[in-house]
């Protein structure tokens, strides 16, 4: 990380765009090479869909899964980057893997479905760089509070009820520094004296300001979760009634009959857009693209919204979607405008210059130096 703010502040990356000339590109996606390593979000890589891949292409899919972005870069970097081919980076991981040229860039004549992607994701500024795509837009959607219904009896419709000391000892919410913004999110409406405009971009003195109330709900939370599988034994089990989720445990929890229920608080949310990336160093760079077309098609990205709670990136998968769950399209956003998608916080890489053009905001390593006193 001590390397990635100057790389990120640097007007001009030779190098990196030198990697990116069009040249470089694959200009055709060959036979598969046996073998795909996946690093991803626990549920993007289910058998529903691994197994036709895997049938269909010859690529065998390794899968490791991460709880959190920082566990993410640190996997994709481990013994140089050699040791996985594709990775589905969030935004506050994605530019941090482009700076750190952990990723290469893609060939977007080689992604079919790219045609079908809603405008706002063709080209975002977490996965394209200088007009450069480092990846493909996957699947999106916001992080919500979630709550056990025959405990908590009045549905909440603030992120207060995670910071109420009525909850202490059943509250679990991320162990991951971008949940900072979840709190910086808040406190825009409940301290709007504090002058946060963008949960993302903080000054000292309302980094402080935020430190401050998490470190307030610290012994109220029952355990800081890593794996979404964590959360849904902790609700399972009865020990965490209250939290910060994605629709994704809900929909695994209600699956299993545990009484949850989940909502968009009245201060809005943070939320994530992911993307699948290509190892710098794949070694199977074919089963890669083969990948990325296989995921990218309407009913690969209707089954993985559906499964996750999430919503597709390729605007073709509403109609998979109405068959396979009558009204989901409309229940997940995905036929929604460019104002809903507005709406949402989405995750980015926090660093020194803020959107007002000052250069006193702080990046990602003071915001894991944060979270790490929060911890304390």
């Amino acid at each position: 990380m001590k390397g990635f703010s100057a790389l990120l502040l640097a007007t001009c990356c030779t190098a990196m765009m030198a990697q990116a000339h069009a040249a470089d590109l694959p200009t055709s996606v060959g036979k598969g090479e046996g073998d795909l390593n996946v690093v991803a979000w626990e549920g993007y890589a289910d058998d529903a869909w691994v197994k036709p891949f895997e049938q269909q292409s010859g690529c065998k899919v390794h899968r490791k899964y991460v709880g959190s972005s920082d566990e993410m870069v640190a996997l994709t970097r481990m013994g140089g980057g050699k040791g996985f081919d594709v990775v589905s980076a969030s935004g506050d991981a994605a530019l941090r893997l482009i700076f750190g040229k952990n990723v290469q860039p893609v060939n977007m004549s080689l992604i079919p479905a790219y045609a079908d992607l809603m405008p706002e994701l063709k080209e975002p500024s977490f996965n394209t760089v200088k007009g450069v795509h480092y990846g493909v837009s996957y699947e999106w959607g916001p992080n919500v509070l979630i709550w056990n219904t025959k405990t908590i009896t009045t549905a909440p419709t603030s992120w207060s009820v995670i910071y109420d000391k009525e909850h202490t000892g059943v509250i679990t919410v991320p162990d991951n520094p971008i949940q900072i913004a979840d709190a910086a999110l808040y406190l825009s409406h409940t301290k709007p004296e504090l002058g946060i405009t963008d949960p993302y971009e903080l000054t000292q003195p309302q980094m402080d300001a935020v430190v401050a109330l998490l470190k307030e709900q610290r012994p109220l939370v029952k355990k800081y979760w890593a794996l979404a599988s964590d959360e849904v034994d902790l609700f399972k089990s009865g020990d965490a009634q209250v939290g910060a989720a994605w629709p994704y445990q809900a929909n695994t929890l209600r699956a299993a009959n545990v009484p949850v229920q989940d909502t968009i608080p009245t201060e809005g949310a943070t939320g994530w857009a992911d993307t699948w990336m290509i190892s710098t160093h794949a070694e199977h760079p074919n089963c890669a693209y083969l990948w990325i077309n296989h995921v990218m098609t309407p009913k690969v990205q209707a089954q993985q919204a559906l499964s996750f709670g999430e919503t597709p990136a390729n605007t073709k998968a509403c109609a998979e979607m109405d068959a396979m769950q009558p009204g989901s399209c409309k229940q997940y956003h995905a036929d929604a405008s460019a104002a809903y998608f507005s709406t949402i916080k989405f995750w980015k890489t926090p660093v020194k210059q803020c959107g007002n053009g000052q250069n006193n905001c702080l990046d990602y390593a003071a915001w894991q130096r944060a979270w790490q006193q929060v911890k304390q």
